[in-house]
């Protein structure tokens, strides 16, 4: 008997969230999504439940927005996704991660970071975890051709182990 495939979505941004999930859910396999939409939290999901595969965002809060609440969030970080990655080397956390950025530049010191730049130093630095770096842009089909690719490596890889 087949098992559901378990996914850990990270984003912190609801319409972003909503369109995943339905483009995920098209695809017509049976899984489990579960959601962070912080740092913390997903460190905390992470250490509850190791999913088969994480879709991450990188620019994140620290903590869970309650906007009805008038919280903050914390910190923004343009880089939170990072902090995820770098958490899963530490606790030797072993995900294959898509990451899915809004994003297609970075701000940092030096100057920024185009999608491309950040996509090889990921690769470098995450060469075990991180599958794909994919720009999200809701206006076009781009994003879910990119990710039906990466799903599809993935699933004929996990397929193959």
């Amino acid at each position: 008997m087949e098992t559901n495939l378990k996914i850990l979505l990270v984003e912190d941004e609801t319409p972003k969230i909503t369109q995943i999930e339905l483009f995920l859910r098209g695809l017509c396999i049976p899984m489990d999504i579960r959601y962070a939409k912080s740092v913390n939290s997903a460190l905390d999901l992470l250490d509850e439940e190791i999913p088969d595969l994480m879709l991450l965002d990188m620019s994140l809060p620290t903590i869970d927005v309650d906007i009805c609440a008038g919280e903050s969030g914390g910190r923004p970080q343009g880089f939170g996704g990072i902090e995820v990655l770098r958490y899963m080397i530490l606790s030797e956390i072993s995900c294959p991660t898509i990451v899915v950025t809004g994003y297609e530049a970075f701000p940092r010191e030096g100057g920024d970071l185009d999608i491309s730049q950040l996509g090889l130093e990921l690769e470098i630095e995450f060469p075990r975890i991180v599958q794909k770096i994919l720009h999200y842009n809701s206006t076009y089909e781009t994003w879910k051709n990119e990710l039906r690719a990466a799903f599809e490596k993935f699933k004929s890889e996990k397929g193959n182990s």
